[in-house]
């Protein structure tokens, strides 16, 4: 399996789910935006990942390859018809290419969260095999606010409605991090952004903690990623 990875920023790619991909003998192709890297040709990949990142999906003045990024995004989904799946921003940028609305979450939600299936979570191909409940990092202030027409919501945290979404027949966002590793919450609080956020919403020193409720759920994060994994590869036959 060949995936094209579109990421916004150094320290988040792939992940857990790019090991698993390796693992099985796939390859990834990814895209450095803030590098001022090209899209290539779309027709020579199987999937579509779209990582997360600091930027919001109305940055363009600041990013202004987003439109370039939401014009493969809906090319891929609406005529290729390929397995998609968007992560924290990557989810945000799908429903904001393919017709929805995201904005601004007040608190942000940020922490191990347990995001919630909705009837329609509980039987979709994607999270299959998933419990009803589960928990994921999360570290965002931005949310889907309103779905495209068609897109269904899958999942749903105290805070955040829209936690999942399949865009698509084969096109999927979750808002949380399925895709950390160990090092992943140490990492992204380097992040200026991310580490004020943080420190805002739950004070000096919450990385600590943060990180240890991280590590204390690995094994459960690792086990999700890869069930996903394992639909999204189901997907592509």
């Amino acid at each position: 399996m060949k995936v094209l990875v579109f990421q916004h920023h150094d320290s988040e790619g792939p992940g857990t789910l790019g090991t698993y991909l390796a693992r099985d003998g796939g390859t990834i192709d990814t895209v450095h935006f803030t590098h001022g890297d090209v899209i290539p040709a779309l027709e020579a990949y199987d999937q579509l990942w779209i990582m997360g990142g600091p930027m919001d999906v109305w940055d363009l003045q600041d990013h202004p390859w987003l439109a370039a990024e939401k014009k493969a995004i809906r090319r891929f989904v609406r005529e290729l018809e390929k397995p998609v799946l968007g992560l924290c921003l990557g989810h945000q940028l799908l429903a904001d290419a393919l017709g929805g609305t995201c904005g601004p979450l007040n608190p942000p939600e940020i922490g191990v969260v347990p995001i919630t299936l909705t009837a329609e979570g509980t039987t979709d191909p994607l999270l299959a095999g998933l419990p009803e409940t589960w928990p994921c990092v999360q570290w965002h202030g931005v949310q889907v606010a309103e779905l495209p027409e068609g897109a269904v919501n899958l999942g749903t945290s105290k805070q955040c409605p829209v936690q999942a979404a399949r865009f698509a027949p084969r096109a999927w966002g979750i808002q949380g991090h399925i895709e950390v590793e160990p090092q992943t919450v140490r990492d992204w609080a380097c992040v200026p952004a991310y580490r004020q956020a943080l420190d805002h919403l739950h004070g000096a020193g919450a990385i600590d903690q943060f990180d240890a409720e991280a590590a204390r759920n690995m094994a459960a994060f690792q086990a999700l990623s890869e069930q996903v994994y394992r639909n999204l590869r189901a997907v592509s036959h």
